[in-house]
């Protein structure tokens, strides 16, 4: 049996990057026989350095070094991925190298990595290698792939079944010019509210079964780096129906006339083959284009709140995580409690890093409250939300504050539009340029500092006055409850509420209970992975071949890794992950952790109060959870 190697770098086009544009023959070495996880590396970074595209072969390799001194890369499942950021890497490359017996490259799983993916980023790269990342992960999830891979003949063998493997996943990349204008079935558009993991998952379960029924389709993610494959007017134009699974809000009226379903973004996780056939069926009506406020009567009221508050928050989390993590790690850099008023006057670097996170921090309150908004009423009430945020924040209403002036504000607008609507065509313009924004954010103004802050800021203060003063029992129940919360549906509305508390709390001054929200959402993917490692006979060989991935998940606070498997199983599975899950939150408070930053999982631990405390909790949630779901499930042959 072959053993196989990937070396890959980094492309900035904007078009599809494809592995077979990456990988040429001169870089491609078969039946290796690297002692040591060091000869792998050196081994790899020669065969990297073939391809002309390192400017500085011992910068790479040392920053490959350091990476792999601060933890091991080699994530089980004969998979390893060693990686780093290096000024000594200037053009795009892929080089593999097959080694038939394996080597010790300090696995989690204790086992012999024999795949290993060895990423060279360029200083100044930017988000292309997670898609890169993305691409390999869903090739390699193959398993029949996989094998012919690590039985490659030659090199000329080895390029082809990556050639072949890769046009049968993303054929769309192999299109000629001419094909470009090809017209869809279906169009699907996919999001979440933190634009990773549900949103491509869903995108891969339309795709998948569209597949199988026969149809064609195109889908548009709008994820955390903004939305990829937008649909064009002919697409439009030509589609038979089009599917909405998204938990934020998507601009509909480009589909007027189309047979149109809003749905839930978990709806196209997990009921994928309905949602298409339900699309084309006679049953579904054309989508009629019509003002934001009369389109939303057809939709549920707690489906309409849901999705309003899910784009605020959606826009809000970047400034939260970006914000927060720069704040902790000004924190970790200088002591403040010390002194905090002589905080950063000794280490200038900390300064700068608390005055920057404080800054992106101060933008939470205000983002969150214009998005809310700009969902109910579009653009012309996102300047009115972000006044209403912003004066919720100064004058004390905090998060529960901006939340209220979100929706207030973008009804303010509904309403205008109402009183407005006899004003003479001619004038239109003064509307969005003149009177929403001036009436709307005198209204708002007047709402929040004369009616609705006092009482709202008394609330505020007695809650964060209750939870930072509420003894250890209540820590503990507190801790878990949201610790379970985060794994009951794992992303959906019950996981960000728990989330969106634990950042509230954050904002307001309390660090524990963003560290229970955290250790419980990372609890899940992990108790899969280790409940598939000690329970082998549980599971068949396809679901195993997602250990890495789940463990990636899990480390990295991506509950929703655990998805698939709860889809599949949920009366086992679910009920595992949330007692794990409860068990973490539950330990981190009661050890007493606390986390200043809202997101990053274990790569966040330096920033982490009680660090070993902290692992002691994840990983006692996580076994707890895996053995329980272990001795649940029955075996294959049964």
């Amino acid at each position: 049996q072959n053993v196989v190697f990937i070396t890959t770098t980094i492309i900035y086009e904007e078009e599809k990057m494809k592995i077979t544009d990456l990988l040429k023959i001169d870089c491609i070495s078969l039946n290796e026989k690297p002692k040591d996880k060091m000869a792998i590396i050196d081994t790899m970074v020669n065969i990297m350095d073939k391809s002309n595209n390192l400017s500085d072969k011992d910068k790479y390799k040392e920053d490959v070094i350091k990476r792999e001194e601060s933890s091991t890369t080699g994530i089980g499942e004969e998979i390893a991925i060693p990686h780093a950021k290096s000024k000594g890497v200037i053009n795009p490359s892929l080089a593999a190298m097959t080694v038939p017996e394996g080597t010790d490259f300090d696995s989690l799983d204790g086992e012999k990595s024999k795949l290993f993916f060895m990423i060279a980023v360029p200083e100044n790269s930017n988000d292309e290698h997670i898609k890169l990342l993305q691409r390999l992960s869903t090739m390699l999830m193959d398993e029949n792939f996989k094998k012919e891979l690590l039985n490659a003949k030659s090199k000329e063998n080895f390029l082809n079944i990556i050639e072949d493997k890769e046009k049968e996943k993303f054929p769309d990349d192999f299109k000629k010019e001419e094909d470009q204008d090809k017209y869809y079935d279906i169009l699907a558009v996919t999001g979440c509210p933190t634009g990773i993991a549900h949103t491509f998952m869903a995108k891969e379960s339309l795709e998948q079964n569209a597949k199988k029924l026969g149809y064609s389709i195109k889908v548009e993610t709008h994820g955390s780096t903004g939305i990829e494959n937008k649909f064009t007017k002919d697409e439009i134009d030509n589609a038979k129906s089009v599917i909405i699974a998204s938990d934020v809000a998507v601009e509909k009226d480009r589909f007027d006339g189309k047979k149109l379903i809003d749905t839930r973004v978990s709806d196209g996780i997990n009921k994928a083959k309905e949602l298409i056939e339900k699309s084309l069926s006679d049953e579904t009506k054309p989508y009629i284009a019509t003002k934001k406020e009369d389109s939303e009567k057809t939709e549920s009221k707690g489906s309409n709140i849901y999705k309003h508050l899910m784009n605020g928050v959606s826009h809000m989390l970047p400034f939260v995580v970006g914000g927060g993590i720069l704040i902790a790690l000004s924190f970790l850099l200088d002591d403040y409690s010390i002194d905090p008023s002589n905080f950063g006057n000794n280490t200038p670097v900390a300064s700068m890093f608390n005055q920057i996170g404080g800054a992106a921090f101060g933008f939470m309150l205000p983002i969150l409250a214009g998005f809310i908004a700009m969902s109910i009423a579009d653009r012309p009430a996102l300047t009115v939300g972000i006044v209403g945020g912003y004066l919720a924040n100064s004058g004390g209403a905090g998060f529960l504050g901006a939340l209220v002036a979100g929706f207030i504000s973008g009804y303010i607008i509904v309403l205008l539009r109402k009183i407005t609507k006899n004003i003479p065509k001619s004038i239109d313009g003064v509307k969005p340029m003149l009177i929403f924004p001036v009436f709307g954010i005198l209204l708002i103004g007047i709402i929040m500092t004369k009616i609705l802050n006092p009482p709202l800021a008394a609330l505020n203060t007695a809650i964060f006055d209750w939870l930072n003063n509420m003894g250890s029992v209540s820590k503990i129940f507190l801790g878990l409850l949201l610790g379970g919360m985060m794994a009951v549906d794992m992303g959906g509305p019950i996981n960000k509420a728990a989330y969106v508390f634990g950042t509230a709390s954050l904002a307001g001054g309390s660090s524990q209970i963003m560290a229970a929200v955290m250790a419980g959402g990372m609890v899940p993917p992990l108790a899969i992975a280790i409940s598939m490692i000690i329970f082998k006979n549980k599971y068949t060989d396809k679901e195993r071949q997602s250990i890495p991935t789940n463990i990636i998940m899990g480390l990295s606070f991506i509950t929703e890794g655990a998805i698939p498997f709860a889809s599949a199983d949920p009366i086992r599975v679910i009920p595992s992950a949330v007692v794990g899950s409860a068990i973490s939150g539950l330990l981190s408070m009661l050890f007493g952790c606390s986390l200043r930053a809202p997101h990053g999982g274990i790569w966040v631990i330096g920033v982490i109060e009680n660090p070993l405390g902290y692992l002691m909790a994840i990983v006692a949630g996580a076994i707890v959870s895996a053995i329980m779901l272990g001795l649940l499930k029955k075996s294959i042959k049964d």
